[in-house]
């Protein structure tokens, strides 16, 4: 029987579509709510929204029943119960504070193996949801990517990392022998989202003080990556996805004849494209023969973007 994992998310309001887009991407649907269940798996810490993955072990239709299931299981690390019920999930009220510690108990003693509350080698999940109740392989996700809104090279238009990271998931959800380039890639804040998730990436500009930037960048983190210097026209080599936040004549010098040329390059030599942009290019999308698969609006406070999967 094939696994089943249940996700919680955390995210601002102003992120809801972002995040439905990369929910959509890996998960081949999506939920309004902040609880999603899927056969699908993925490593939390990729998702800049995502908070806990539970592998379902066990399921009963009350914590009775599920207590009684609890005592066929057995685990041979040390172990703490945590019941992720500390908000409320979809349609499923919070629980307080004193019943979800009880919950805990009640479940763990019932565990064959030795709970640790303190240095547990591994956690056991307890979540409710619409009066069903699950007990699983509970997985966190490491915000250890964090450190990557801070780097040596950085300038003010340049992606935010959430943004960077969520587009990185959206357009490589399923990296496995995909080819992927970032042929206009500024100071490198989608390359190094990809290479920090392990997704193999290949980075190019045109300006090569920026590439200096996004090569020390790289390096700054300890990855590996290859940036080359050159215009997109350069690019003789053909990739599953190319990823590009489109230049724009707000803070360069480029035309739209110039944004145009960019998108029949990539249309050129990529299958698929993620396109980030601060303004409708639909028409443009269209003449470089592009078919629009998913799109959203990404928000920040009063400025918005567009991020448009391409096939």
């Amino acid at each position: 029987m094939a696994s089943q994992f249940i996700y919680t998310y955390i995210r601002h309001r102003d992120e809801k579509e972002l995040c439905r887009m990369e929910m959509r991407a890996f998960f081949g649907h999506d939920v309004e709510d902040n609880v999603i269940v899927s056969d699908i798996a993925v490593d939390p810490s990729r998702s800049p929204f995502v908070q806990t993955r539970l592998e379902v072990l066990l399921d009963a239709g009350s914590l009775e029943l599920l207590a009684e299931k609890a005592s066929e299981l057995e685990i041979n690390q040390l172990f703490k119960t945590v019941c992720l019920n500390d908000m409320k999930l979809a349609r499923t009220a919070k629980i307080g504070h004193d019943d979800r510690r009880e919950i805990e108990r009640t479940i763990g003693l019932r565990i064959k193996g030795e709970p640790e509350l303190d240095h547990p080698e591994v956690f056991i999940g307890i979540i409710q949801l619409n009066d069903h109740w699950y007990v699983g392989n509970l997985l966190y996700s490491s915000s250890d990517w964090h450190v990557h809104q801070q780097k040596p090279h950085m300038y003010s238009t340049a992606l935010g990392t959430r943004l960077a990271r969520a587009a990185v998931n959206i357009a490589v959800p399923h990296p496995e022998g995909k080819r992927v380039i970032d042929p206009c890639c500024g100071i490198g804040t989608v390359l190094v989202e990809a290479l920090s998730m392990g997704i193999p990436i290949e980075g190019r500009d045109i300006n090569p003080l920026v590439v200096y930037g996004s090569r020390k960048n790289i390096d700054y983190f300890d990855l590996e990556g290859n940036v080359t210097i050159g215009p997109i026209s350069e690019v003789d080599e053909e990739y599953d996805v190319a990823i590009i936040d489109m230049p724009y004549n707000l803070f360069t010098h480029i035309t739209a004849e110039g944004q145009l040329e960019i998108l029949k390059e990539a249309r050129r030599f990529a299958k698929n494209c993620l396109i980030i942009t601060i303004e409708n290019m639909d028409e443009m999308l269209e003449i470089a023969g592009f078919e629009i698969a998913d799109r959203c609006l990404a928000r920040k406070g009063t400025f918005s973007r567009e991020v448009v999967l391409c096939k």
